[in-house]
């Protein structure tokens, strides 16, 4: 039986037509004057802070707490203005997911396991109406690395049970083999949908436990009874 259901959120939950791309782009334009940072750079998967770190070695900076601490307050500011002017969307099925997940009648906890920083998922999940389902999570301002994010997601949704949790117990969401590998880390079952940029096709190899072209093609009481 599944205790702990843990969203990715770019992908999975919503999708923000490239809010968060352009914003790291803008935010690198206004912060160090270098809109090249980003330029080729695969966002898809990945942790705000490793994102971080790889563009700043591009323009030959330091990852220092000073340049996290100046980008990501500029970053934010830029974030929720594009949200409220790029056109973006609820992935299919997820509204009715969050619904039945709390219809079961052992009813799982539910959080979060993300590469974005706190404040940046609650931007995008306010934005779309969904901030208020989860009230714990792994965030990227935990580890630029998605199994260490993943290892935090799975300890504080313990701490919200007060109870220990084997992995066959937890599921895991994703829309990305990041998401896939990161719920390996942690011994999580995994369900992978093609709402991202992968198609399933891509996703197949990667061994998913389900693997589905959105949420509306499975429901929970299939995979957490």
């Amino acid at each position: 039986m599944i205790r702990l259901v843990l969203f990715d959120i770019d992908g999975t939950l919503i999708r923000s037509g490239g809010a968060g791309v352009r914003a790291f782009g803008q935010a690198f334009a206004s912060v160090f004057d270098a809109p090249q940072a980003t330029e080729g750079v695969s966002f898809s998967g990945r942790t705000d802070h490793a994102l971080l770190r790889e563009c700043l070695t591009r323009i030959g900076l330091e990852t220092t707490p000073e340049n996290v601490t100046r980008f990501f307050d500029v970053y934010t500011k830029i974030l929720q203005e594009l949200l409220e002017v790029i056109p973006g969307e609820v992935c299919p099925g997820v509204d009715d997911w969050l619904s039945a997940l709390k219809l079961l009648p052992h009813r799982p906890a539910i959080g979060l396991l993300t590469g974005n920083i706190q404040r940046g998922a609650e931007l995008k999940l306010r934005r779309y109406g969904l901030w208020h389902h989860f009230c714990f999570g792994g965030y990227g301002d935990d580890h630029e690395d998605r199994n260490r994010i993943a290892a935090a997601a799975y300890d504080r949704g313990a701490q919200h049970l007060r109870t220990a949790l084997r992995g066959d117990e937890v599921l895991v969401i994703g829309d990305t083999p990041h998401d896939i590998t990161c719920g390996r880390a942690i011994q999580a079952k995994v369900l992978a949908v093609a709402t991202g940029a992968h198609s399933v096709t891509e996703l197949t190899p990667h061994r998913a436990d389900w693997l589905v072209q959105d949420l509306r093609a499975i429901g929970p009481a299939e995979i957490c009874l």
